[in-house]
């Protein structure tokens, strides 16, 4: 599977497998820069002084490093200390997930009776529009296959691969939970609350899932189901928004609150 960048840049945290340690450092591959390998000096390995390299890294390992410097000759000085816990599990998952998903393309190209190199193009475009294989079958398996024919790919691609997406890609889900208090001095006040709620359920919100109860008067409880915070956090309060107004049209008030006060 062809990698979009011949050399990583400085900044850069890649997956390195170290190939020979030193007691001035050590010798690492790039995982995902074939045939590139990387120096990590003794100063880079460990803060603070370094009695036996070895207890810090062995061969074999397989370790996150951050990238320091690429030279005009393509030598890459790097860094295993500037990598912290949380970062170096971020980029090992990343590293896993596109794994996965380089081997979802070759089968997509299996079920197309052709090699990966004739989606060549095809893998091109989903780099330049998603920046990894990864994040396109994420997208696709969330959205189906015209996430893919409006980047213009063919109906014929776009399919199969929206078919290995549904079928590898475990779509993750958010929950949050909001409340609204909604009061109506009206005679009929209940049938207008009654009525914001109805109003509230049938917010347009795509991919996103809706459920109102009731709490305890005044308050009623939203809760949503969504693929992101984003879209959840969104559809939460258009709903709030969306029964407030309907209860303050019919001279009634009503609130928003994210959570419970404890």
């Amino acid at each position: 599977m062809p990698i979009e960048k011949e050399y990583p840049e400085q900044g850069d945290l890649v997956v390195c497998t170290v190939k020979k340690v030193t007691d001035f450092g050590a010798f690492v591959s790039l995982d995902e820069y074939k045939g590139k390998e990387g120096l990590i000096h003794i100063s880079e390995v460990a803060s603070g002084w370094i009695k036996y390299i070895r207890d810090h890294v062995k061969e074999g390992q397989k370790i996150v490093c951050k990238v320091l410097n690429v030279s005009s000759k393509g030598h890459i000085d790097l860094s295993l200390k500037d990598v912290n816990e949380h970062q170096r599990k971020e980029k090992i998952q990343s590293w896993k997930n596109e794994q996965k998903a380089e081997k979802w393309m070759y089968i997509v190209a299996k079920s197309l009776g052709t090699d990966v190199e004739g989606l060549h193009d095809i893998v091109s475009t989903l780099f330049k529009e998603f920046g990894n294989l990864y994040t396109a079958f994420e997208e696709t398996a969330a959205s189906g296959a015209e996430t893919l024919t409006k980047l213009g790919i063919q109906r014929k691609y776009a399919d199969a691969i929206a078919k290995v997406a549904a079928e590898n890609v475990k779509i993750s889900q958010v929950n949050i939970t909001g409340y609204v208090d909604l009061m109506c001095p009206l005679p009929n006040g209940v049938d207008v609350i009654k009525e914001a709620l109805r109003e509230a359920g049938k917010v347009e919100a795509p991919e996103v899932n809706l459920e109102l109860s009731y709490v305890g008067a005044p308050r009623y409880r939203i809760k949503v189901v969504a693929p992101d915070y984003k879209k959840a956090e969104n559809a939460l309060r258009k709903a709030a928004d969306t029964a407030i107004e309907v209860v303050r049209a019919k001279s009634g008030v009503g609130e928003f609150h994210r959570q419970l006060s404890t």
